[in-house]
């Protein structure tokens, strides 16, 4: 594709965000799964269910090893854990979680072991709400490209580099042709590509783009994209279907970066962590 209709969000478009009620419970604005976090990476897990929260999810369950039970049940107890044993997770505790909730936070810090492979390859063929693909997942579907069929009609966000392990080419081609990269794997697998760089890019394979104008330099710090696989799956999981997977990638990748843009304001771009993103999201 060499030509595209290019959007973007500003404040005023953050009316597309669902609507509170004034008459709701937690049920109302849905159920995010994060399946992420291995041994001694509990924070993807916390970061990515911060971002699910701060968004406005109303329950976050995170799938977690039981190495990671006590930290995430200190750094974020409004979460509700169900543990496995990271030698031999349960599946079918897995593929419950997977039937109670709205959306799917997947990738995080889960690593590439034969266990989180079998994790990965459960919710990807097993989920059948909306489901948002990040990191280590992305890795293991470039060594596993079998399992990219599997990712219709989800979300992917990888980064520069998980994008050229994920098409085979050279990072330099991407950075010049981030719009084209993005569409034309979009329409190969027919799902949506969230290509993050500096400005990134998202598509869902057609002639429409988005391209965001929200963020800074001080969002290039780890933890940073577990956010926003939190904040994506949280607009999926309180719109119930009210908003296309493409205007929830787009959505979420412009609230994220004017989170973004508020921490560097008030700490300066060097001191931004990713704790501090989630902390400043404003709808």
């Amino acid at each position: 594709m060499s030509s595209f209709f290019e959007f973007s969000y500003t404040e005023n478009d953050l009316s597309l965000v669902p609507k509170r009620e004034v008459r709701s419970n937690k049920g109302t604005y849905g159920k995010v799964l994060c399946v992420c976090g291995s041994a001694g990476m509990a924070g993807a897990s916390y970061l990515s269910a911060l971002g699910a929260y701060r968004t406005g999810a109303g329950l976050v369950e995170i799938f977690a090893p039981e190495e990671n039970r006590v930290i995430l049940q200190t750094l974020i107890p409004e979460a509700i854990l169900k543990i496995y044993d990271s030698k031999n997770p349960n599946l079918d505790l897995l593929e419950d979680a997977l039937t109670a909730c709205d959306s799917v936070a997947l990738g995080c810090g889960l690593g590439k072991s034969s266990s989180a492979l079998a994790i990965v390859k459960t919710v990807l063929k097993s989920s059948a709400v909306p489901t948002v693909i990040d990191a280590d997942a992305l890795n293991l579907l470039s060594e596993h490209p079998v399992l990219m069929k599997y990712a219709k009609g989800k979300i992917i966000t990888p980064h520069i580099k998980e994008m050229s392990r994920l098409t085979g080419l050279p990072i330099s081609d991407i950075l010049d042709n981030p719009k084209s990269t993005a569409a034309e794997f979009a329409a190969k697998h027919s799902l949506v590509c969230v290509l993050k760089d500096s400005r990134t890019v998202v598509s869902d394979g057609t002639d429409r783009i988005y391209v965001n104008n929200s963020g800074n330099n001080g969002m290039a710090t780890g933890g940073s994209g577990d956010v926003l696989t939190g904040v994506i799956a949280s607009l999926l999981s309180q719109a119930h279907g009210s908003l296309s997977n493409l205007e929830a990638a787009s959505l979420g990748v412009y609230i994220h970066g004017r989170a973004g843009d508020t921490a560097a304001e008030k700490l300066g771009a060097y001191a931004v962590m990713a704790r501090d993103i989630a902390d400043n999201i404003r709808i």
